[in-house]
């Protein structure tokens, strides 16, 4: 599996701000697992498993190898569902 790069935009929600976030998802070799970093809060770090059963359930194979999902930027809490749909 050669590795891959997707990034895609939305915006996270802080009072009546609204940041934009920057969500990239890197593919490439390794033991298969799904990782999050950017300081995901509990509701987001869950997000992954909601993801998961997302793609299979809509016909799609899930990426064998290592999945890392990035939430820039970093210094930004991000909080709650909105991510599942960007990720």
């Amino acid at each position: 599996m050669p590795s891959t790069l997707a990034q895609v935009y939305t915006r996270a929600n802080q009072g009546i701000r609204a940041p934009a976030v920057s969500v990239e998802v890197h593919l490439s070799q390794g033991l298969p697992c799904l990782n999050i970093v950017g300081l995901p809060e509990a509701a987001v770090r869950e997000s992954k498993d909601r993801v998961r059963s997302a793609l299979i359930n809509s016909g799609f194979d899930f990426p064998d190898g290592r999945i890392t999902v990035n939430l820039a930027p970093a210094d930004l809490p991000k909080e709650g569902g909105r991510f599942d749909l960007p990720i």
